[in-house]
């Protein structure tokens, strides 16, 4: 375990937002309202909407796992710039005609949320550069101000490989990252990770929780979402054991009206499909 002690008053921010032109813009304002300076930056998992805006804090501290690192720099390693912006440009093009084909106002919604979040990123390609992390932890990081502690665990991958969540314990508060969004079907890497990651959560003292995307929320966020994991092993293992094809499993599932509002671009199907590929295995 790292522990960082007597810090000078300084800011750390948690996650870079999905472009430089973002993080920059967090940078200058959590400086602006609070007249200090960003000393630390966290990196909670490796995906470009966490961790694209990391140039605007080039000169802090950038913290993660050193999974998240590696991944970093490979999954979001720009190559040649022209070849990526037509191939983005593509993607954009590829979204659009979903969007205009699809008549599912839910889905339609995330489609449209994917296709203004990449066209930011399309727009900012030309400065992008990938800015890594410089302190890796493995499982846990204390880092003490001079008014607040914060905690930095790593309990394993759900949503990705490698997912660091932060904790206030004085406040009461937690920074989750993507391990927990509101009303999302966010992508899942390791139901067994994610499972065991939220059962510990659970058990720490946090009242107030800070979605990866979402309103800030209670300990009905979590319990909520949790329950929305157990519901994905719970059918993928029934059918498995059942001897249930993926493609019949995934096409006869009926979709809970509690989920029928939450948004994701592949929905619940596409964390059936990979919860069943998991435990098919």
């Amino acid at each position: 375990m790292l522990q960082f002690q007597n810090l000078v008053k300084a800011l750390l921010i948690f996650d870079s937002f999905t472009t430089p032109s973002a993080g920059y813009e967090l940078r200058r304002q959590a400086e602006d309202i609070t007249g200090k300076k960003v000393k630390y930056l966290i990196n909670s998992h490796y995906h470009g909407d966490h961790v694209f805006g990391n140039q605007a804090f080039f000169d802090s501290t950038i913290i993660s796992t050193p999974l998240t690192k590696q991944w970093i720099k490979e999954k979001n390693k720009i190559g040649d710039l022209e070849k990526e912006k037509v191939e983005m440009e593509e993607y954009l093009m590829s979204l659009k005609k979903q969007i205009e084909a699809n008549q599912d106002k839910i889905v339609r919604a995330s489609l449209e949320n994917q296709f203004n979040e990449m066209t930011k990123v399309l727009n900012d390609l030309p400065i992008m550069k990938i800015v890594l992390p410089k302190v890796l932890f493995e499982e846990k990081l204390i880092i003490e101000g001079t008014k607040r502690k914060v905690e930095l665990y790593c309990l394993g991958g759900g949503h990705t490989p490698s997912d660091t969540f932060m904790y206030l314990p004085f406040e009461k508060i937690g920074f989750m990252g993507d391990l927990l969004t509101e009303n999302l079907h966010l992508p899942i890497y390791n139901p067994e990770e994610f499972r065991f990651i939220l059962e510990k959560v659970k058990k720490m003292d946090i009242k107030t929780f800070i979605p990866g995307h979402g309103n800030v929320g209670s300990e009905e966020m979590l319990l909520k979402f949790a329950d929305y994991l157990s519901f994905l092993i719970d059918k993928s293992q029934e059918a498995l054991k059942n001897k249930i094809p993926l493609e019949i499993f995934v096409s006869n599932i009926e979709t809970p009206t509690k989920y029928i509002e939450w948004k994701g671009v592949k929905g619940i199907k596409g964390n059936l499909s990979t919860v069943y590929t998991f435990y098919a295995k």
